[in-house]
């Protein structure tokens, strides 16, 4: 028997460990095997401390940005992490690429996905690279693709939490107690090095919607405690037997 999976798509090397590390994490440990596709490093918009090293080079950035994101993988025992090395700032993927990503949601046969908001005017990857998600996500369920291939089900694609949500149009529908893996989100937040100043930050979103999953899951009437917790808003309608 196969383990069950779980595919995420981010736009730069560091956005899944502070969005969703902590879903990365629980998942592992119920036994999912969870696959993570960085479709850039962020060299060029998100290593700015990388940047006032003196010397630094372009591939500099990128191989000290790869490290980070492999030892935050590891971290979050994460299956396997693949680098597209698309660019970024902006980033764009051609058809090419679009191929590649179409096959991996493929092979992985992910039951869910996890990417950005649709919406984000401070970086304009982010959005961008969910609507890739969700166009190779139709893609990978077409018949006429590639025949004979095994073609993808549905998952649903959640979207994790932008930097500043109100800017974003993002609602969170679904919040998840990440309180017993934290100690494995929070060494990964460590692994990245180039980017401090968001540790105390992701930390501090993770303490407050633990707030919210108390309150939504009962709050003082029986509510169950939460300490760390991450927000999801999902896009397709879900398939239940019972609320």
């Amino acid at each position: 028997m196969t383990n069950k999976t779980a595919l995420v798509v981010s736009a730069h090397s560091a956005d899944f460990v502070w969005r969703c590390g902590g879903a990365i994490a629980l998942h592992a440990a119920k036994g999912y095997d969870v696959s993570v596709v960085c479709l850039s490093y962020g060299e060029r918009g998100e290593s700015a401390k990388l940047w006032k090293q003196e010397g630094m080079t372009l591939e500099g950035v990128k191989a000290a940005r790869r490290k980070e994101a492999e030892a935050a993988a590891k971290a979050l025992d994460v299956r396997e992490i693949l680098f597209f090395d698309l660019g970024d700032y902006p980033l764009r993927a051609d058809r090419s690429a679009r191929n590649d990503l179409v096959d991996v949601i493929r092979r992985v046969q992910p039951e869910f996905m996890l990417s950005h908001s649709l919406e984000d005017p401070y970086n304009t990857d982010h959005p961008y690279a969910t609507r890739v998600a969700l166009e190779c996500r139709m893609v990978a369920q077409a018949w006429g693709h590639n025949p004979g291939e095994k073609i993808l089900g549905a998952p649903q694609l959640y979207l994790f939490e932008p930097h500043q949500t109100e800017q974003c149009s993002w609602k969170p529908d679904t919040i998840l107690d990440i309180t017993e893996v934290w100690a494995k989100k929070r060494a990964a937040i460590e692994c990245m090095e180039g980017q401090q100043h968001l540790w105390a930050y992701y930390q501090n979103v993770a303490e407050n919607r633990a707030n919210h999953f108390r309150r939504n899951s009962g709050g003082q009437a029986g509510g169950r405690e939460a300490k760390y917790a991450e927000g999801f808003q999902s896009i397709f309608p879900r398939t239940v037997d019972e609320l």
